[in-house]
């Protein structure tokens, strides 16, 4: 009896199986856990590898879509007027049109449309270049009160228009001689072959976009695994829609009305071809800021190919002025509202972009671009570079971090 009170105690339990309560536990690890600093590290490498790879990616995005420009160029102009598109089609076929007829319905309406914007535009414009040779000589005397003031330019000005007016008809004779496209069949007709394919190919894009849109869209949200996820992703592509449509549909009625107030004005003047003229101020208007400044310079240039006196021949110049800066300060902002507001910054830097990529259809897509990419980057959540750099600790040095452990332990020694 006194052998087992020994070996069990006052607690009445064995003695091998007692714990010294001082005693701390100590974590137990496996052969294949890693230590916090080796984590951190991993985690850091794979930040930093992360970084590299998506910095390499957009410095070899541009190069790669102005090498594949015969490609990537159309698609992207397709899919950007299809998307403009989408609302007529949503509003045929909610009158029970079919999906590929109200497709095809859409594509022969921006056919016609693009087939008027071009007898209207490029057949008169034409028969302005293979004049300007011969209206040099009334340039020059509408000029000569500016050249009084600025003798030594004469010389210079005179030799650049006449290299400028010279150099079409010496490249390019027998295209000067011939017909200019009276429509897009014309153009179809005349074009290269690659250009030829090309157009053919951003048609087929529109309608193919078009024609299966209810069910693209109804797939990309019905593949959804969680009903947040679909309702995010219906909400996007709404939005994409919903701001392409309304900023282009907005932009073209005021491109428009300007155009019809410039032509009016020009036609009131006496100035030929004021369907040209307002053509021409309507298409360049949807390039901001560098746009309306061509037109302005192309305006100038027609009208001292046109009036004898320079007053007369500056005013088509100054009413395209007037006109805009009424656009772009009173009309737009009311129209457009504060919805579409985009920074003039971002403005410059897509319209320098596509314009370096594609040249003048890039110029003409930047906004476009520029507002869907705003749109699925408002969804999807704007990347945060410099918390990614410096916040987590992409870019902090194995030294930095043993400094600041170091004083970490001194701060509590202390």
């Amino acid at each position: 009896m006194s052998d087992k009170q020994n070996t069990t105690g006052n607690s009445g339990q064995p003695e091998e199986q007692r714990v010294p309560a001082m005693a701390p536990a100590l974590p137990i690890l496996d052969d294949g856990d890693e230590t916090p600093g080796e984590g951190q590290k991993r985690d850091r490498l794979m930040a930093s590898l992360a970084l590299f790879a998506g910095g390499g990616f957009l410095l070899a995005l541009p190069f790669a879509l102005q090498a594949g420009s015969v490609f990537f160029l159309p698609l992207t102009m397709a899919i950007v007027i299809a998307i403009a598109l989408v609302p007529l089609l949503e509003w045929l076929e909610r009158h029970r049109v079919p999906a590929p007829v109200a497709a095809f319905t859409c594509v022969l309406l921006f056919l016609v449309a693009a087939n008027i914007a071009l007898a209207s535009i490029i057949v008169p414009a034409w028969q302005w270049v293979r004049d300007l040779p011969s209206k040099i000589p009334q340039i020059q005397a509408n000029l000569k009160p500016l050249f009084d003031f600025y003798a030594n330019l004469d010389q210079f000005v005179n030799k650049t228009l006449l290299n400028f007016a010279n150099e079409p008809m010496r490249q390019q004779p027998e295209v000067m001689a011939a017909t200019p496209p009276r429509s897009l069949l014309d153009l179809f007709a005349t074009s290269a072959p690659s250009a030829l394919i090309e157009m053919f190919f951003a048609i087929l894009v529109i309608y193919f976009f078009l024609s299966g849109w209810t069910r693209l869209r109804r797939n990309a949200i019905t593949s959804r695994s969680s009903f947040g996820g679909a309702m995010a992703t219906a909400r996007v592509i709404q939005d994409v829609v919903d701001d392409t449509s309304a900023y282009l549909g907005t932009i073209t009625v005021i491109n428009l009305t300007l155009g019809l107030i410039v032509a009016a004005a020009l036609w009131m003047m006496g100035m030929p071809t004021p369907l040209m003229w307002g053509g021409i101020v309507t298409l360049l208007n949807y390039i901001p800021y560098f746009g309306p400044v061509l037109a302005a310079l192309l305006l100038a240039m027609g009208g001292l190919m046109t009036f004898p006196d320079l007053f007369w021949a500056l005013a088509p110049a100054g009413i395209m002025i007037g006109s805009h800066l009424i656009e772009a300060n009173v009309v737009t902002p009311l129209v457009v509202g504060h919805r579409l507001t985009i920074s003039p910054l971002l403005i410059l830097i897509s319209l320098s972009f596509w314009g370096w990529v594609w040249g003048t259809p890039g110029a003409l897509l930047a906004v476009p671009l520029l507002i869907i990419i705003q749109t699925v980057l408002a969804a999807a959540g704007k990347p945060d570079i410099a918390g990614f750099l410096f916040e987590h600790g992409t870019l902090v040095s194995d030294g930095g971090d043993q400094k600041s452990q170091r004083r970490q332990s001194r701060d509590q020694s202390g």
